[in-house]
């Protein structure tokens, strides 16, 4: 097969695994993001993520990643869900409902790859997906998936941005894709919605300051700076993404491991308040948030029930 065939027929194999997108660019080193990355890390974006400062040009350049590599594959898959949370429920990001999406698309990636594999002979490649040092959103754009917005997120016209992103990088010589329009325009809603201003200029995030970060990666106390600021989230956030007008489009997942435990969406805030081990590993022993604990998810709900007294407190009326 030329490198045309071949890409045309991976993207098949991807449709037939239930990937919405696929989308291919040439492996190289992404020089034009490495100031920003430097002035970012410099800046202190990153919060307490130091794991971000490790392999800095690994990030910059897959053949790192995988030696000879010559093409990175980016795969989009769906998970806007169909249920919803009580209204006056403790929120979680819809991304965390089901199953956890690294070990469902690791499963279908390793599946693309092995018929990659049985096709085309002895390739050497690697899947990711939020797991290693690979700037994914930038390799999604240079292949087509859609663009960066103004959130720092990927999206698409057709569907938004409810969706993981994956990469298989190897060393198949494939015809590449090229970047898509921005189509963000003067369109600010995402800004000014975030609760925290953590949605700066210029497609940059300030991530110590972002809802996700505090209620997940942070492992210290959350600071009382954001206490009036959580809207009620304590594990991620979707408010840049329930507020774009591009996720108009979005439409629900058919994948069966992302739907959540059938007492997910009747879970009232009093049940979230007294929530115990047992009931957590219940429902989200193989979700994705045990990122955060049984600790860690109590303490975001301490942090806002007691947010909620204060802001009822006799003593802060005025």
């Amino acid at each position: 097969m030329s490198p045309v065939e071949k890409s045309r027929y991976i993207k098949i194999l991807a449709q037939e695994l239930g990937f919405m997108f696929c989308g291919i660019s040439k492996a190289r080193k992404l020089d034009e993001e490495t100031a920003h990355l430097e002035s970012w890390l410099n800046k202190g974006y990153h919060g307490k993520m130091h794991y971000l400062e490790q392999h800095f040009d690994m990030r910059l350049d897959p053949r790192r990643l995988v030696p000879g590599a010559k093409s990175v594959i980016s795969l989009a898959f769906n998970y806007f869900p169909t249920q919803t949370q009580k209204e006056d429920a403790p929120k979680i990001a819809r991304y965390a409902y089901g199953r956890d999406y690294h070990k469902v698309l690791k499963k279908k990636m390793k599946a693309l790859l092995g018929r990659m594999q049985e096709s085309f002979g002895d390739i050497q490649g690697r899947a990711f997906t939020d797991s290693a040092p690979v700037l994914e959103r930038k390799w999604a754009e240079l292949s087509g998936l859609g663009w960066i917005g103004k959130n720092g997120l990927l999206l698409n016209k057709k569907t938004g941005s409810y969706f993981f992103l994956a990469e298989i990088i190897c060393d198949l010589e494939l015809e590449a894709d090229g970047p898509l329009k921005d189509y963000c325009g003067t369109c600010t809603a995402c800004i000014d919605a975030c609760p925290t201003d953590a949605i700066l200029n210029h497609k940059t995030l300030d991530a110590s300051k972002c809802i996700s970060y505090l209620t997940i990666e942070l492992k210290d106390a959350i600071p009382n700076s954001f206490s009036t600021k959580m809207e009620n989230w304590v594990f991620g956030c979707d408010i840049c993404q329930e507020v774009c007008p591009w996720n108009r489009f979005s439409k629900p997942h058919n994948e069966p491991e992302f739907e959540p435990h059938p007492d997910f969406s009747g879970m009232s805030r009093t049940d979230w308040e007294e929530i115990t081990e047992e009931v957590f590993q219940k429902l989200f022993g193989n979700s994705a948030v045990k990122r955060t604990g049984f600790s860690g998810l109590k303490r975001n709900i301490r942090f806002l029930k007691t947010s909620k007294e204060d802001e009822s407190s006799p003593d802060n009326y005025s």
